[in-house]
């Protein structure tokens, strides 16, 4: 494990802008996807129609009181405590952009738009590189002491780690901002390992997608959750009504008990799923595969010999999966892989061991 510093506009080793909805782009359209992490048959149908319902009030400015009061109840917090964003993603940038600080510190490998927006904001940003040989493991001491802002995922994308909550809660310091990136922790079974709700850690900051889950990722709909006087400076900074009518319907529609159980259903069937296609990559160890465990998100991270290569030969045979080397501390051999449903994975099976031959012949 080791500390880089990142300067400049832009970093010519990785691009940090590349997504895997890159892979699905004009001749990607008709690809199996495995390199978007947002969950296949979503939003389900009484989402859209809670959605499709409220266009009726587009005439009228969004109003996000009530939705925000059902983020807030959902997590036993006051509304105070809570602003909604047009998806993690502009969380990212407010932070960047509302914080005062002087030594902001990203772990990585991890979601790179985090940096992105921190650079674009003017801050120079030290990487914390988690290392292959920990299992990309967080570890005592990592981060720089001189820190006042450190962002970490969890479950991180996209090494698929899950840290344990007690390790993230020991970065925080007084005069430090500790945000934490748990737009995937609503796909671990029981949430275990949260930080959503805590207001025992001072300086933290938990940001929420709703798009990965739910299948909302046009729409634009997530939060933050922090102690008021955060909330306060990252609203000041935030254009106005930046979250649609229709987004804050399907906010409030997430935080229902029905939702919380759907949504605790299928991270049941993601972590099965997950185990099918982690045993099914398993039989590839004698092509040089290794699968980095264990997984804990809805995605797997490999190291394949050739990746380059087998990534193309399975666009070829019509998979898109998601390219390792745009994350700092990765490089050209790592690919992400999706979860999908047992059918889907038994026939990219069937393409990966085609790509590996054809990319070893």
């Amino acid at each position: 494990m080791h500390t880089d510093r990142a300067h400049g506009p832009t970093d010519r080793a990785h691009d940090l802008r590349h997504h895997g909805d890159a892979e699905l782009r004009d001749d990607g359209a008709l690809l199996i996807d495995l390199a978007v992490n947002v969950r296949a048959d979503t939003p389900p149908a009484w989402l859209r129609e809670r959605i499709a319902d409220s266009l009726t009030g587009l005439a009228a400015y969004p109003d996000g009181r009530a939705a925000r009061a059902a983020v807030a109840a959902r997590h036993g917090l006051p509304v105070e405590h809570v602003l909604l964003t047009a998806g993690a993603a502009e969380a990212f940038v407010l932070l960047a952009r509302a914080l005062k600080v002087r030594q902001p510190v990203v772990v990585h490998p991890q979601f790179t738009e985090p940096e992105a927006a921190l650079r674009d904001a003017g801050h120079s940003v030290e990487r914390v590189l988690l290392r292959e040989a920990d299992g990309f493991r967080l570890a005592p001491g990592a981060v720089p002491e001189d820190a006042d802002l450190v962002l970490i995922g969890n479950p991180t994308n996209p090494t698929s780690v899950l840290h344990p909550a007690a390790a993230i809660a020991r970065l925080a310091r007084p005069g430090r901002t500790l945000v934490v990136d748990e737009a995937f922790m609503d796909a671990v079974p029981g949430e275990r390992e949260a930080l959503a709700g805590r207001t025992d850690i001072p300086g933290l900051v938990v940001l929420r997608s709703l798009t990965k889950t739910w299948g909302l990722a046009g729409l634009r709909i997530g939060y933050v959750l922090a102690a008021p006087e955060t909330i306060a400076e990252l609203e000041r900074v935030q254009p106005l009504w930046p979250v649609s009518t229709p987004a804050l319907a399907a906010a409030e529609a997430c935080m229902g008990s029905q939702a919380l159980a759907e949504a605790a259903h299928a991270a049941h069937r993601v972590t099965a799923d997950r185990a099918h296609l982690v045993a099914g990559l398993a039989e590839f160890a004698p092509d040089g595969l290794r699968v980095m465990e264990p997984a804990e998100a809805p995605f797997v991270l490999v190291r394949v010999p050739n990746a380059v290569a087998v990534r193309r030969h399975l666009r070829d045979l019509g998979f898109a999966v998601r390219r390792g080397d745009t994350f700092p501390g990765l490089d050209d051999q790592w690919l992400r892989l999706a979860v999908r449903d047992r059918a889907t994975v038994n026939r990219f099976l069937q393409a990966l061991d085609q790509a590996l031959t054809l990319a070893t012949g």
